[in-house]
C-alpha cells in the first residue's frame, strides 16, 4: 500500500533537520523573522541582532542577484532555434533577420508578463531564503502570483545527479478556503476535519510532487485522501514547482547557504558588538565618589543645579572611570575588521551598479561579471535551476491563452545565458557594434568595404539588439524602391520643365525684339 503523504511527510523530516538547524542559526544572525524559531507564533518576542550588517548584506546580495536574474530593461534569454533550422536561415540573411525580430517580439512580451504578474516581488523573497537558508520551493500557479515556500514548508528527495524526484509541500488552509465541508466519497462524513482537527482555524494540506519515468505527478491530500480534481501531470522541463539551492552539494538532498559560508564571522561579530554595546552603556554612566570624610557633603552634590554655591572641597569628589578603554579599543579595532570582510562578501563595498532609473545592458552585464566571480559559480546555478523553468513555464503557458504565436516543438527553445556573455540580444548588439568600429578602422571606411554592408539587414539586427519593434518603423525593401521610383520620377519631370523653359526662352526673347523693332 502507498504511503501518505502525511507519513511521508513525517519520515523526510529527520533528514532535513540538519539543514533547518544551521538555517535558524544563520536567521537568527542575519534576518530573524525569515525564519523563526520552531515553535514561534505572532504572540512570541523574536530576536533582535546587535548588528545590521548581516541584515544589510542579505538585501544587498539578493538586489544584485534580482537585477541580474529578472532584469528590468532586457530580456535575460533567448528564443534559439535548432540546428537544422539555423543553417537554413543562413541560407538566407532576410529571412534571419525577420525570423529573429519575431523571436525578439516573443522575448519581450515573455518580459512584459513577467512585469506584469509582479513576480519579481516574490522572487526577491526567495532570494532572501535562498542566501540565508540555502533552500526554497517556488511555485508557479496557474492563476495568480508566485508563491514561495520557506524550508520549514516541505521536504525533497534528490537523484545522485542532483534532480529532484519527489517534493511534499505542507501548508495550512482555511476551511473557508476548502469550499465548504468535505464530500463523503472522498473524507467518510462532513464531520470528519471537524473532529481530526479539533475545530482548528486551519488544516494541514499536502500537496506531492513525484518523478515517474520522465514526468511528474502531482496530487494533493487531505487528511491522508487525495482531493478531486487536484491530480495533474507534466513533462519535466515544464513542472511549475521549482525547488531551488544556493550551494549545490553532490549526494545532498538540500543546499548549503551562502550564510553558512560566513557563519564564523556573524557569530564572532555578533558577541564582540555586544560586549562594545554593553560596555559603551555602562561608560556612558556618571558616577561620583565622595571621599569618607570629605566635608563636602553627598546630598548637596545631589541637589545641586547649575550654577549653584555649595560648600566643599573639589579634593573630596572624584568622577568613576572604567580605566578599560584600551581593551575595548581591541574590541572595536576586531569588529571593524569583521565588518570589512563581511562587507567584501556580501559586495557592500563593490559600486558595480551605478544609482539610476534604467540601467544599461553593459552594466548588468558587468554585474555579471562581478556576481560570477563573487559567488563561484551561484549565478550559473540558479540560471539553470530557476531561469529556465521559469521561462518554459511562462512561454507554454502564453502559447495556451493565445498570448504568443504558437512554436513548432523543437524548432525553436529558449537559451539562457549566464556570465560575462549574459543577457542575449544586448550581448549580440556589442558584438555588432564592435565589428563595425573594427571594420571602419580597418578599411577607413571605404566605398568598397561600405557597399558591402547589407543595409537593410544591419538596420533590423540594430533594432532587435536594442529590443525596438521595426514594424512601421523600418521600410521594406518595397517600400524603399518604390519610394526611389516616385524620386526618379519626380527629378524626371523637373528636368523635362527646366529644359522646356530653358527653350521656350530664346523664343520669347526674339518675339520681344521683334515687337520693339516694329514699335
Amino acid at each position: 500500500m502507498q504511503q501518505g503523504c502525511k507519513s511521508r511527510y513525517n519520515k523526510l523530516e529527520a533528514k532535513r533537520e540538519y539543514y533547518l538547524d544551521r538555517a535558524r542559526e544563520a536567521s537568527e544572525l542575519t534576518i530573524p523573522a525569515l525564519l523563526p524559531p520552531e515553535g514561534f507564533s505572532s504572540s512570541n518576542s523574536i530576536y533582535t541582532p546587535y548588528q545590521s550588517v548581516g541584515a544589510r548584506g542579505v538585501n544587498n546580495l539578493a538586489s544584485k542577484l534580482l537585477m541580474l536574474l529578472l532584469p528590468p530593461n532586457v530580456p535575460f534569454f533567448r528564443m534559439m532555434p535548432d540546428s537544422e533550422s539555423a543553417q537554413e536561415l543562413e541560407k538566407a540573411p532576410q529571412i534571419k533577420a525577420e525570423v529573429e525580430a519575431s523571436l525578439s517580439k516573443i522575448e519581450r512580451d515573455v518580459m512584459d508578463e513577467i512585469e506584469a504578474t509582479a513576480i519579481r516581488v516574490s522572487v526577491f523573497e526567495a532570494l532572501k531564503h535562498l542566501i540565508v537558508t540555502g533552500n526554497v520551493l517556488i511555485h508557479l500557479p496557474k492563476d495568480g502570483r508566485l508563491k514561495v515556500f520557506p524550508l520549514t514548508n516541505y521536504v525533497c528527495r534528490r537523484d545522485p545527479n542532483g534532480e529532484v524526484v519527489e517534493i511534499i509541500v505542507k501548508e495550512l488552509v482555511s476551511k473557508e478556503a476548502l469550499g465548504g465541508p468535505p464530500p463523503e466519497n472522498v473524507y467518510d462524513g462532513p464531520n470528519r476535519i471537524e473532529n481530526s482537527y479539533n475545530n482548528a482555524d486551519a488544516v494541514p494540506l499536502f500537496t506531492k510532487v513525484i518523478k515517474i519515468g520522465d514526468k511528474y505527478q502531482v496530487y494533493q491530500e487531505l487528511d491522508d485522501q487525495i482531493l478531486a480534481d487536484s491530480y495533474g501531470e507534466y513533462p519535466a522541463e515544464m513542472l511549475p514547482w521549482l525547488a531551488l539551492r544556493m550551494v549545490r552539494i553532490d549526494g545532498e538532498d538540500y543546499g548549503r547557504s551562502f550564510c553558512e559560508e560566513v557563519l564564523g564571522d556573524l557569530k564572532s561579530l555578533e558577541a564582540l558588538t555586544q560586549a562594545l554595546i554593553e560596555f559603551s552603556a555602562a561608560a556612558s554612566k556618571l558616577v561620583f565618589l565622595v571621599a569618607p570624610n570629605a566635608t563636602t557633603r553627598k546630598a548637596d552634590i545631589a541637589d545641586a543645579n547649575n550654577g549653584d554655591v555649595i560648600t566643599g572641597s573639589p579634593n573630596d569628589v572624584q568622577v568613576l572611570q572604567t580605566e578599560k578603554y584600551q581593551d575595548m579599543r581591541v574590541v572595536l579595532d576586531s569588529v571593524q575588521r569583521i565588518e570589512e570582510r563581511l562587507k567584501f562578501v556580501f559586495l557592500l563595498n563593490e559600486s558595480i551598479q551605478r544609482q539610476a532609473e534604467r540601467v544599461t545592458a553593459e552594466e548588468i552585464r558587468f554585474m555579471a561579471n562581478e556576481l560570477e566571480t563573487a559567488l563561484s559559480g551561484v549565478y550559473s546555478l540558479l540560471s539553470v535551476e530557476f531561469q529556465l523553468p521559469l521561462v518554459s513555464v511562462l512561454i507554454k503557458r502564453m502559447q495556451s491563452k493565445g498570448q504568443i504565436p504558437a512554436i513548432p516543438k523543437g524548432a525553436v527553445r529558449p537559451v539562457i545565458v549566464t556570465g560575462t556573455a549574459a543577457l542575449g540580444r544586448g550581448n549580440d548588439l556589442q558584438k555588432l557594434k564592435s565589428f563595425l568600429a573594427d571594420l571602419i578602422q580597418l578599411t577607413g571606411a571605404s566605398p568598397q568595404s561600405i557597399q558591402r554592408i547589407n543595409s537593410g539587414d544591419l538596420i533590423k539586427r540594430l533594432a532587435t539588439g536594442h529590443g525596438i519593434e521595426v514594424e512601421g518603423l523600418i521600410r521594406s525593401d518595397q517600400e524603399l524602391a518604390m519610394q526611389q521610383q516616385q524620386l526618379q520620377q519626380q527629378q524626371m519631370m523637373q528636368t523635362a520643365m527646366q529644359e522646356g523653359v530653358k527653350g521656350a526662352a530664346p523664343a520669347a526673347a526674339k518675339q520681344i525684339v521683334e515687337q520693339g523693332m516694329t514699335q
